[in-house]
Formats: structure tokens, C-alpha cells, sequence
């Protein structure tokens, strides 16, 4: 996961300041089911190496949006 984190890192830092406050996935199942999520709020969870930022990443990889 560590490599995940480190790709997230190199585009949230390429990415211009207006679009880090859009919306970029919804989370599906669990406490977090059908839960927009933004880049800043997807780097708060990666920053904090949370169980949520796990998933998050994972589903950024497979929207290959990273």
C-alpha cells in the first residue's frame, strides 16, 4: 500500500488548487456506503494512513485516476 500512497501523493500534488475540493469517487459499502469523496478529503485519510484511505486508494487505482 505504501506504493499507492506515494502514486496518490504525486498527482494530488500535480493537480491544480480548484479541482482539490471535487468530488473524485463514491465509497461503496460499510459505515462509509455511497459516501462522496473529495482529493482533500481522500489526503486527510492517506495522511492519517487510515483503513478508509485503504479502500479509497485501492478503488483510485482501479479508476485508474492514479
Amino acid at each position: 500500500m505504501i506504493d499507492s500512497r506515494a502514486d496518490f501523493y504525486v498527482v494530488y500534488s500535480n493537480l491544480p488548487l480548484g479541482e482539490r475540493h471535487n468530488v473524485i469517487c463514491v465509497i461503496n459499502g460499510g459505515k462509509w456506503d455511497k459516501e462522496p469523496v473529495s482529493w482533500r478529503i481522500v489526503k486527510l485519510e492517506v495522511d492519517g494512513n487510515t483503513i478508509l484511505s485503504q479502500r479509497i486508494l485501492k478503488q483510485l487505482k482501479e479508476m485508474k485516476l492514479m
